[in-house]
């Protein structure tokens, strides 16, 4: 507790002598979500998430883990390969009711030139004074979990709750860099056969400290008479998002979960279904039918907007997924096909998760 209020102590302090901003879409690309599974099923995780992968979507997914350590990778590409998107997991259990685990998330841009020098200063144009630098953003992990059993409630069952604090790290190349601190609470029950799961992202606000080295690029701004930006506080607003899901069984092979739920924002309108001056709430859901827990099919729906074309008739757009599993013995190889961009299909992006189970091999004499 101390930490946190150390740190809320220093924003304030910070605040002071830097602007404190809210903007619309800050840290977004914590929003795009990790695992294949997820992205093949719309980004409706928040009440079925059981993996690793709970310690983003929600931590208290982390205490529905039956093994004793689990680890998860992640690699997706992104606007034609422009943009590179890495997930790493692991979880662990720490007794019979609590698990824990660590996640690490990089979205990149690699290799953008660096055209500062290209022109000498006798006007001639030497290409190797051209250098790349990166734009990346990264997001540390560490969620605890811990499930409940109410005896005198015995229609609420596996209660789970879990918290996530994250560090935020944000570069781009040596012209800018920021530090921010975030939370997430989680929760997640079973009521009549019905799968429920609220999750609160950065739920007292994720700050972040950007810091600008004005003197690599002051020249270039005075040239082309752009404001020359200063050092400031970015607030990420809070999230809540409330999922709900069935699980069918057909026979003792074949099963079917269906679920879908409202991913809400309070950082003003956006382009929405479901839009209030208080919130805007974005649709999402997805099904997953699998055969023997060994071979899985997954579709999803998420992201409606509406939008104009040429002619000024406005329609209605989404971004659909679709997803495969194959687990073999303790891995399991998740795909996804999504269209983030809802571009043409050259916008199309195919991301692989692989995540493994182990048990501790040493026996208790």
């Amino acid at each position: 507790m101390k930490p946190i209020l150390l740190f809320l102590f220093f924003q304030i302090t910070f605040s002071a002598q830097a602007q404190l901003v809210a903007p619309k879409y800050s840290n977004e690309f914590l929003a795009i979500g990790v695992g294949a599974r997820a992205a093949g099923m719309g980004n409706a995780q928040v009440a079925i998430t059981n993996d690793v992968t709970a310690g983003y979507w929600n931590p208290a997914g982390l205490a529905s883990i039956r093994s004793q350590y689990q680890a998860a990778y992640m690699h997706a590409e992104y606007f034609a390969g422009i943009v590179a998107y890495d997930y790493a997991g692991f979880a662990t259990k720490f007794d019979q009711q609590t698990y824990l685990g660590l996640s690490i998330i990089r979205m990149g841009v690699d290799n953008i030139p660096d055209t500062r020098f290209l022109i000498e200063p006798d006007g001639n144009i030497n290409y190797q004074n051209v250098n790349a630098f990166s734009e990346a953003s990264y997001a540390f992990l560490i969620s605890a979990a811990r499930s409940f059993k109410f005896p005198t409630y015995p229609q609420f069952k596996n209660v789970q709750i879990g918290a996530t604090f994250k560090v935020i790290r944000r570069t781009a190349g040596i012209f800018a860099n920021a530090w921010g601190l975030g939370l997430d609470l989680g929760g997640q029950m079973e009521w009549k056969g019905w799968r429920i799961g609220a999750m609160g992202r950065d739920i007292v606000g994720t700050f972040n400290i950007w810091q600008y080295n004005t003197e690599s690029f002051v020249d270039v701004f005075s040239a082309t008479g752009n404001r020359i930006p200063q050092n400031y506080t970015e607030v990420t607003l809070p999230r809540i998002i409330i999922d709900i899901a069935r699980q069918i069984q057909f026979s003792e092979k074949l099963g079917l979960l269906i679920t879908a739920g409202l991913n809400n924002t309070f950082d003003g309108k956006r382009n929405t279904l479901l839009k209030t001056s208080l919130l805007s709430a974005d649709v999402q859901g997805g099904f997953e039918m699998n055969y023997q827990e060994k071979v899985y099919i997954r579709g999803g729906v998420s992201n409606f907007q509406r939008l104009e074309d040429f002619n000024n008739q406005t329609y209605t757009s989404t971004q659909p997924s679709f997803g495969l599993g194959f687990r073999y013995q303790n891995f399991l190889l998740d795909y996804a096909l999504t269209n983030i961009g809802r571009q043409p299909i050259a916008m199309y992006s195919h991301v692989f998760t692989l995540k493994a189970d182990f048990e501790n091999k040493k026996k208790k004499k």
